[in-house]
């Protein structure tokens, strides 16, 4: 694990790559928010991160995020983002843990956050899978739409989420990123809702993603170094 200091360096250094990344795009760096990918990360990653100001922590099991959140109930402020597939039978679990879903990826999952925490909704983004990947969760573009009118009334839909296809040159990711960009832009005004977040972007790749219209980047190497299992 990283010292503090190395961590707060790493954190500092990020933000200024994403500033840059927005003034770029002649956008306001604040518009952006970082969620740090803590997969992995001890308790004290975590908390050396916050120390160094960050709020917003990204974990892709429920189970390992409860552990973290109950070890972490003194950070005042602490925002939980499940960044994940989510199994339905995890959706109990999940709504009394994250502040926000990054991966809704059915109507059945959907309904089974509302039972779950029927009020205040849970804030929902709609995952992508614009690579057609097997390998990956998410729904087809032109499913996106259907869910949104499933889902609807259940959880609180803020946006879409995407991870493209694995590449060598993180420019590869950027007709993803804009694509998905692109759906968002068309479905707003039909649908009635903002969408106003894009969470899209990753340690490689997450400057390319705030050029083309990001949100929400998700960065844990950059910040946390390699991951040692």
């Amino acid at each position: 694990m990283l010292t503090a200091a190395q961590v707060a360096d790493r954190l500092a250094a990020v933000r200024a790559r994403m500033a840059a990344a927005a003034r770029r795009s002649g956008r306001d760096p604040a518009a952006v928010t970082l969620v740090l990918a803590s997969k992995t990360q001890p308790p004290d990653a975590i908390r050396a991160a916050y120390s160094a100001g960050a709020r917003d922590f990204g974990e892709n099991y429920v189970q390992e995020a409860s552990s973290k959140r109950d070890s972490l109930a003194g950070l005042a402020g602490i925002r939980w983002h499940l960044i994940g597939h989510l199994q339905t039978n995890k959706a109990k679990s999940a709504a009394a843990i994250f502040d926000v879903i990054h991966s809704l990826d059915s109507a059945r999952l959907a309904l089974a956050l509302y039972r779950a925490r029927p009020a205040p909704p849970l804030r929902a983004l709609i995952e992508v899978n614009l690579g057609g990947e097997a390998t990956k969760t998410g729904v087809a573009p032109d499913a996106v739409a259907p869910l949104i009118d499933a889902a609807r009334g259940k959880v609180q839909i803020v946006g879409l989420m995407t991870i493209p296809p694995p590449a060598p040159d993180p420019q590869a990711s950027r007709p993803y990123f804009a694509r998905l960009r692109e759906i968002r832009d068309r479905l707003a005004a039909p649908t009635g809702l903002a969408l106003s977040e894009l969470s899209m972007g990753m340690t490689d790749d997450f400057e390319i993603a705030i050029e083309e219209g990001a949100t929400i980047v998700r960065v844990g190497r950059a910040v946390f170094g390699e991951r040692t299992r």
